[in-house]
C-alpha cells in the first residue's frame, strides 16, 4: 500500500500553505493526502461538552479538506482528527507516511522561518521527512523556482536518504538537482599519513570534495537519469552555502541524524539554520 503524503493543519494561514503544498506533492507522485489535525479539549469551553468541541474541529478540517479536494478532483483524500498533543500526534503520523507537511510562520529573507517549539519536536523526533512550508507559499512562486537543492557530506551512505529524496522530488517536478558539498581546512592536527595520502591522490583539498561529491551522486544519478544534476563545491559553512542558493530554489534538503542524545532528540546545527533562513520550502530527512 501506497505511503501517504500526510500534512498537520490547525486552521492557521501556514496550515493552509502546508496543505496546499502537499496536495500538490501527492498529485505529482500520484500519493493519497492524510490530514492530520490533534487538537485539546479545552475546559474553559466546558459548557460545550467534549463531542461539541470535536465537532467543531472536524468542520474546520473538513472545510479545508473540501477546498482542496475541489482544486485536484484526481487526488484521494483521508481525515483524521485526534485528541492530544499536537507535537506527539504529528510525530506519530510520520511512521507511516511519505513525509509530513507543516507550517511555519515566515517573516522574510532575513528571519525566515519562526520554527516553534511544536515543529522543532516534530522534526526532531519524525521517522519520514518533514518539509516546512511557509504562508503565502503559492503554485505560481514554486512554477517560476529553479532547482531542488539539496546538502550532502562525509561518504555516500551519510547522506543518502537526503539525495533519494531530493531526486525523488525532482523527478515528480521535472526539476533539476543541484547538490552542494560545502569544506572547510581542517586543524592540523586533524591530517594522518592515510588522509594525507588520499588528499594528494586527489590532487588537493577542493578536487577531493568534488570528488567525494561525484561519488556519492554516481548511484543517483544511474536511478534518475532524466534528472540534470549540477554539482556546487563550495569552501565555507554548510548552511551557509546552502542558504546562498535558496533564493530561486523550489525546496531545499538537509539531513539530521535519527539518533536521540543523552539530552533528547536534536535537529542539528546545519538543519537548524536552514528552516529558520531559507527563502524556500525546507525538507528535513532524518537518517543513521
Amino acid at each position: 500500500m501506497a505511503r501517504p503524503i500526510t500534512a498537520g493543519v490547525d486552521g492557521t494561514a501556514e496550515s493552509v500553505a502546508a496543505l496546499e503544498w502537499a496536495a500538490r506533492e501527492a498529485v505529482r507522485r500520484r500519493l493519497p493526502l492524510r490530514v492530520v489535525h490533534a487538537w485539546r479539549y479545552a475546559e474553559a469551553l466546558a459548557a460545550a461538552g467534549r463531542e461539541t468541541q470535536r465537532e467543531w474541529v472536524s468542520k474546520g478540517v473538513a472545510e479545508a479538506v473540501r477546498t482542496v479536494a475541489q482544486r485536484h478532483p484526481e487526488l484521494t483524500v483521508s481525515t483524521d482528527v485526534v485528541e492530544g498533543g499536537a507535537a506527539d500526534e504529528l510525530a506519530a503520523a510520520t511512521a507511516d507516511a511519505e513525509m509530513l507537511v507543516l507550517g511555519s510562520r515566515g517573516h522574510g529573507p532575513v528571519v525566515g522561518f519562526l520554527l516553534g517549539s511544536v515543529g522543532q519536536q516534530v522534526i526532531a523526533e519524525a521517522a519520514r521527512p518533514v518539509v516546512l512550508v511557509r504562508a503565502g507559499d503559492r503554485p505560481a512562486a514554486e512554477a517560476a523556482a529553479g532547482d531542488v537543492v539539496v546538502g550532502q557530506h562525509g561518504g555516500p551512505e551519510d547522506s543518502a536518504a537526503a539525495l533519494r529524496f531530493a531526486f525523488e522530488t525532482a523527478a515528480a517536478r521535472g526539476a533539476a538537482v543541484r547538490a552542494v558539498r560545502a569544506w572547510t581546512l581542517p586543524p592540523v592536527f586533524a591530517y594522518s599519513p592515510g588522509s594525507l595520502k588520499l588528499l594528494d591522490e586527489a590532487g588537493g583539498l577542493e578536487p577531493y570534495e568534488k570528488q567525494a561529491l561525484a561519488e556519492a551522486l554516481g548511484p543517483w544519478r544511474e536511478r534518475f537519469p532524466q534528472v540534470p544534476v549540477a554539482e556546487h563545491v563550495e569552501m565555507g559553512s554548510a548552511g551557509q552555502v546552502l542558504l546562498s542558493l535558496t533564493g530561486r530554489a523550489q525546496l531545499v534538503v538537509v539531513g539530521r541524524r535519527a539518533h536521540r542524545t543523552a539530552v533528547g532528540a536534536r535537529i542539528g546545527s546545519v538543519a537548524h539554520g536552514v528552516l529558520h533562513h531559507a527563502e524556500c520550502p525546507v525538507a528535513v530527512v532524518p537518517h543513521e
